[in-house]
């Protein structure tokens, strides 16, 4: 077993109401950067969609290399940047480009996406999502290397090119999965899983338990950290908490619900629930000491070491994002750290 220290940092998703001032939502999300950033914090995390629809935000590599001016010594990462809908040689320039941007620092974290309407725009047929995500992590990485790539592909021919844009580091590669299958694969090809928010506790400590077991069967390395996302909401008191996040998260969910994000979880889960079911053993709402107790079994007990918090929603005033994150950062950041993570022996 082998501990390691603990990391927390914070999602920003720039969800916004479609509509909104994008440079006053511009604004307010900066103000959420630099907090982190004054609070202690480690990271900073955006994600992608393409053609939201109730919701507009900017795509993660303009907002990456924005906040990276504000972002300090925070590690600057996506969570997730859909890797089959593009290009790999313009995805492996773009994401070196941000880590030059970011000093060295940043974490490529990809995904397969779910929704049908963006495979659709980008004229993917579903069927073959799962090649050319697989094809195009092998061609990034490669031209990462430096060393000579061949691709011959439908959408990428390659005849032993070398990559002169390279990332200032080595970036980490963080795989986001919903299903088992999902999971399975990044226990195979990934650096690590990054653990979605969307699932429940007790269906991710079952499929753990798959990720660890399928890295062994391939004989793979140590994990160097293991990362987790969950929605989360700190006040002063429970109550507090409830009454600031509950509109936000349960409209943030109805929309997941549309979008069919439930249905690339496993077994029946729903989103199509009232908030109470939906909430439990899922969002973390509620005082510090609330948020404590249900962080830290996933460090002490799972070996979670990089907490990745999303705590402002579509529609929130920015206001109440900062108080909830002043708070996860005076009170409940410090409280993680202050033990190391275990890796499980079962992780290898």
């Amino acid at each position: 077993m082998a501990d390691r220290p603990v990391q927390v940092g914070v999602f920003l998703t720039h969800q916004q109401p479609a509509g909104r001032d994008p440079l006053t939502a511009l604004d307010e999300q900066l103000r959420l950067v630099r907090a982190a950033r004054d609070g202690g914090l480690d990271s900073i995390f955006a994600g992608q969609h393409h053609l939201p629809e109730s919701f507009s935000h900017i795509q993660p590599l303009p907002w990456l290399a924005r906040l990276a001016a504000d972002a300090g010594d925070l590690r600057i990462g996506t969570g997730i940047h859909l890797l089959a809908l593009h290009n790999p040689v313009d995805t492996a320039e773009s994401y070196a480009g941000l880590d030059v941007v970011a000093g060295g620092r940043s974490v490529f974290g990809i995904g397969l996406g779910y929704r049908e309407t963006e495979y659709a725009a980008f004229g993917i047929p579903p069927g073959e999502k799962v090649r050319r995500f697989t094809e195009n992590l092998r061609i990034v990485r490669a031209l990462w290397s430096g060393e000579p790539v061949h691709a011959d592909l439908p959408w990428c021919r390659l005849d032993g090119v070398r990559a002169t844009t390279r990332p200032a580091s080595s970036p980490p590669v963080w795989m986001a999965a919903n299903s088992d299958a999902a999971v399975r694969r990044a226990a195979r090809l990934a650096d690590t899983w990054m653990i979605n928010p969307h699932a429940t506790a007790g269906t991710v400590r079952r499929q753990l338990e798959l990720f660890h077991a399928e890295r062994a069967t391939h004989g793979r390395e140590p994990l160097g950290e293991l990362p987790l996302m969950r929605e989360i909401f700190c006040a002063p008191t429970r109550e507090r908490a409830l009454e600031l996040a509950r509109p936000h998260l349960a409209a943030k969910y109805e929309v997941y619900a549309d979008w069919g994000q439930d249905r690339v979880l496993p077994g029946n889960e729903s989103f199509r629930a009232g908030y109470d079911d939906l909430a439990h053993d899922r969002f973390v709402v509620g005082s510090p000491e609330d948020c404590l107790a249900a962080l830290v079994p996933w460090r002490d007990e799972l070996g979670v070491d990089h907490f990745v918090l999303r705590t402002d929603w579509a529609g929130m005033p920015v206001e109440h994002a900062l108080a909830s994150l002043d708070l996860l950062a005076r009170e409940v950041a410090p409280v993680l750290r202050s033990s190391p993570a275990v890796r499980p022996a079962a992780a290898g």
